[in-house]
């Protein structure tokens, strides 16, 4: 079996999420990437709420990748930006 086929995606519960709460980051804090979802919530208080369309783009791109194309991408290679 290989490494992707041993991960659960987060494809769904992510993009949805994006889509959602994309303001709040909450779809990066799913992903285990702290990081990035900290620096989200500061450009979106910087750019008084104008960056949470970052969020927006990121869940429709999670939702349009296959299972196994965004575990690679976003679950074992870890890609912090879209």
């Amino acid at each position: 079996m290989n490494e992707t086929g041993s991960l659960e995606s987060k494809r769904v519960i992510a993009g949805v999420l994006g889509i959602l709460l994309g303001s709040l980051a909450v779809h990066r804090f799913v992903l285990g990437d702290t990081k990035g979802g900290l620096i989200r919530i500061l450009i979106n208080v910087v750019t008084c709420g104008v960056g949470s369309v970052i969020g927006l783009i990121e869940g429709i791109i999670y939702l349009t990748k296959s299972e196994e194309e965004f575990v690679q991408t976003y679950q074992i290679e870890k890609k912090s930006w879209f």
